[in-house]
């Protein structure tokens, strides 16, 4: 039984809502992030990433820099760049992107179904990366950044969604990147019970994406509810800024691999240690993208292979089973000696966002080998997390991301 309810949003004013809104604050490195904000300063990642004021010799996390986010922020709502909602609401945030659309329910989930696991998580956090966002918000007393909720396709909500979609958008705009954003607005009091009654009736909700941003949401509610022991848990600071979608919708891209050597072996060496738990089909300067589960795609001296794993290293666990975890299992750690993918400056990882050529162009450049990966489905996803069961490192990877800044959730206690 999911709780999920409405808010009074501050959402960028009409004609700003393009300029504003900014892809997730830890898509970009710090030079990266400096670079779209100069280039743009009206984004909303001059808020989300303050240090983009300072010198590069300022610590980003110093006590200055979630100051300045703060006051930029204050000063963008002041100047009328956001507007206050009048009253709580719904909204449906649409998504188009390579001919298919996704569209989500903005509202705010509980945090003690969070707590209580109606709300699934299948990657583990970081203590640093969690502080961060929970300084964040904590200084600016709102949550900037989204959380990116899925569920099981519900026929009642996808009724109710369709329908509010037949009213006029208030933001119409494309981004650069080619992504079409749309938003409605749900007002009418009837609709939104009859939207909260229906994940009333679901029993699990999933985070797809943002397992720190939730991290923190939580842990700054819980920290408010400390400071206010009298609270009663209709406050704001129970509840978190996510949006919902329904799981026939999402889509997953790859999430590549890129190993910096052989391990010390030659590449024939390599090939037969390979060929022990996977069967090898060349493919030649043919870039190979595999097609089903249980398949991989080599990038070896300018060649590419097919790498198809040999039924004695399958696995019907939900975690063992994963593509990503058969090649760790049976290739990077045993063969190339990568025994720990997070920590592991030998291994870097490329979103599939960016194409095969950038894992020619890698090898080429900094890398010995590629490969590349069989998408993981959202139907593993969902196994993982009903298990209990945590997905290796860069399992999956979600495209179109969700922008930030077109909908913020307010703390403040009134």
């Amino acid at each position: 039984m999911a709780k999920i309810r409405p808010f009074a949003a501050y959402r960028p004013a009409e004609g700003m809502e393009s300029g504003i809104a900014a892809l997730p604050y830890d898509v970009y490195d710090r030079e990266e992030a400096l670079g779209e904000v100069r280039r743009n300063p009206g984004s909303f990642l001059a808020i989300d990433r303050a240090e983009t004021h300072f010198s590069a010799e300022t610590d980003a996390y110093a006590p200055e820099v979630y100051e300045k986010a703060n006051s930029l922020l204050r000063q963008r709502i002041e100047a009328g760049d956001f507007v206050k909602e009048p009253k709580a609401c719904f909204y449906l945030y649409q998504q188009t992107w390579q001919g298919r659309s996704q569209t989500g329910l903005v509202g705010c989930a509980s945090i003690d179904d969070y707590l209580q696991n109606v709300i699934k998580r299948h990657e583990n956090t970081r203590a640093d990366k969690e502080e961060d966002r929970i300084r964040h918000v904590d200084a600016c007393n709102m949550q900037t950044g989204p959380i990116f909720l899925a569920y099981r396709n519900h026929a009642g909500l996808r009724q109710l969604m369709d329908s509010s979609k037949a009213d006029k958008p208030i933001y119409d705009f494309v981004t650069d990147d080619g992504v079409g954003h749309r938003v409605w607005v749900i007002t009418d009091e009837g609709k939104i019970r009859q939207i909260q009654a229906c994940f009333e009736a679901i029993d699990s909700i999933y985070i797809a994406d943002g397992h720190h941003r939730c991290a923190s949401a939580v842990k700054v509610g819980l920290m408010r509810r400390e400071a206010h022991p009298d609270y009663t848990g209709r406050e704001e600071f129970n509840y978190f800024l996510s949006v919902l979608f329904p799981d026939d919708e999402l889509r997953i891209l790859d999430y590549n691999r890129v190993v910096k050597d052989l391990n010390g072996l030659t590449k024939e060496a390599f090939l037969e240690e390979v060929g022990k738990s996977f069967l090898l089909e060349e493919r030649g300067g043919q870039p190979c993208r595999p097609e089903r589960k249980g398949t991989f795609g080599m990038y070896l001296d300018g060649e590419w292979y097919l790498l198809t794993a040999r039924d004695s290293i399958r696995s019907e666990d939900p975690v063992e089973g994963l593509d990503v975890s058969v090649l760790q299992r049976c290739l990077l750690g045993p063969v190339l000696g990568i025994l720990d993918p997070k920590t592991d400056k030998r291994i870097d990882f490329v979103g599939g966002i960016r194409g095969l050529g950038e894992l020619e162009r890698r090898v080429h450049e900094d890398m010995e080998v590629a490969f590349s990966m069989y998408p993981t489905s959202i139907e593993e996803l969902f196994a993982v997390a009903d298990a209990g069961k945590l997905m290796p490192p860069k399992s999956t990877w979600f495209e179109p991301k969700l922008r930030s800044g077109l909908f913020l959730h307010d703390l403040e206690i009134r």
